[in-house]
């Protein structure tokens, strides 16, 4: 309903002219002053970024996390297999005998008899142990740097969304401020006769809605943090989080940071280490073919000490099928694992390139909704000047607000998921959070 504008009615009228076109000033302000996506903007990536939890706090949280603590066991276990493989099975036997025989005519004797003998690896096959125990171990190094570099992903997601369902609560909470002051302001407006009692119902039932959504916003903060500490309990995190920042890129375009995340793949080193690894045991099963040969000395006693003797002993197994068999099927393994790496080379590829893709309309979406909520933003407050000045009704200016609030939740989640594709790209990148050469606490082998 349109109402004429005397004195008194201009002042009702600006007064909810000021709590409504308030809600535009702080997102206003902050996507006007918010440059576009710059994918080549430079920040060093040592760092310390104000919308990241500090470093240092996050490696430590990374490091203490249950997986990557399992990862670094596997990598102390695949440590003593390595040393197992270097020194090899073979240990040093020894046998000993001593008996009692009755002869007849001649009366009782005692017999001793002691050996000694050591299997010895042929020449080669220590080498290939080596080689094999090596590789063991830089197999279980970069499954723990993929362990790890899966959790900094983790943490980089429940970061983000902690952010952005925080900044919607901001936001909503100011627009039932706004929207409570503004009703007021109607109801004010209702008792002086200047407004009819539809405004007032259709401010109040406004109201309402704004604090539902509000009330949403809140659940999901509260839960966004719940499982934010439940996953990470050793990273303090603050009271109220760090504003959700503006996505941009650290330190290199996009298609440097994909690059360089094909480089470092984890999935690639450790299908690489495994390949190579399962090479070297094929060439030491082929090798075993022959199998390693036992010497050793022996020393008896005969007939109570009358007959003495020292000798030397030599052994060895003849293969046969099994050996055959066995170095089939290492070979067999050695051509699955190349296949396997063909396939995990092919998977980074498409992970990275379809990283790249989302980062890339990720930040293109968040450009179109922060102009959107900008033109929403300007529509809203001249569309309650309008209603200042009763050009407008309320039903117009009420549904402009809506369409303001709409639009700003849209860019902030825009924002937080160009953010949070962008992170991803970094982390893959070893741009931020990259894992040490190894394990913190490994043990030297």
């Amino acid at each position: 309903m349109i109402f004429p504008t005397p004195i008194r009615q201009a002042a009702s009228a600006l007064l909810a002219l000021t709590s409504l076109s308030a809600l535009t000033a702080p997102a206003l302000a902050q996507i006007s002053s918010a440059p576009l996506p710059n994918a080549a903007a430079l920040s060093p990536s040592d760092a310390q970024r104000p919308d990241l939890p500090p470093n240092e706090l996050v490696a430590q949280a990374l490091d203490q996390h249950p997986a990557v603590l399992a990862a670094e066991a596997r990598f102390n276990a695949a440590q003593s297999q390595g040393e197992m493989l270097r020194v090899g099975p073979h240990e040093t036997e020894v046998a000993a005998s001593i008996s009692r025989r009755d002869i007849q005519l001649e009366g009782q004797y005692q017999d001793f008899d002691l050996s000694v003998s050591r299997p010895f690896r042929l020449p080669g096959k220590a080498a290939l142990d080596r080689r094999a125990g090596t590789l063991t171990v830089d197999v279980a190094r970069s499954q723990w740097a993929a362990v790890r570099h899966q959790a900094a992903l983790m943490l980089g997601e429940l970061w983000t969304e902690w952010l952005t369902a925080h900044a919607l609560t901001t936001s909503d909470a100011d627009v039932v401020a706004g929207l409570e002051r503004a009703s007021g302001a109607v109801q004010r407006r209702i008792t002086l006769r200047d407004a009819a009692a539809l405004d007032g119902d259709q401010a109040s039932a406004a109201l309402a809605l704004a604090r539902g959504i509000l009330s949403e916003s809140q659940a999901r903060t509260i839960a966004a943090r719940a499982n934010l500490a439940a996953h990470f309990p050793s990273l303090l995190l603050p009271i109220t989080p760090p504003p959700l920042g503006r996505p941009h890129a650290a330190s290199d375009t996009l298609d440097t940071l994909h690059q360089r995340s094909l480089s470092v793949s984890h999935d690639v080193a450790i299908a690489r280490n495994e390949a190579d690894r399962l090479s070297v045991l094929a060439d030491r099963a082929r090798a075993d073919r022959i199998a390693d040969p036992s010497f050793g000395l022996r020393l008896f006693s005969e007939r109570s000490g009358m007959e003495k003797g020292a000798g030397i002993t030599a052994s060895i197994p003849l293969g046969g099928r099994y050996r055959k068999r066995a170095s089939d099927e290492a070979a067999a393994q050695a051509r699955a694992a190349g296949f396997a790496l063909s396939a995990a080379q092919r998977s980074t590829q498409a992970n990275a390139s379809a990283s790249l893709t989302n980062a890339r309309a990720s930040l293109l979406v968040w450009e179109k909704m922060a102009e959107a909520a900008t033109h929403s933003a300007k529509l809203f407050e001249r569309t309650a000047r309008g209603y200042a000045l009763g050009a407008i009704d309320m039903a117009d200016t009420l549904y402009t607000q809506r369409q303001y609030q709409e639009s700003q939740r849209s860019e902030i989640n825009a924002r937080g998921a160009a953010i949070k594709a962008l992170l991803k790209l970094e982390i893959d990148a070893h741009q931020i959070w990259a894992p040490p050469a190894s394990p913190p606490a490994a043990a030297a082998p």
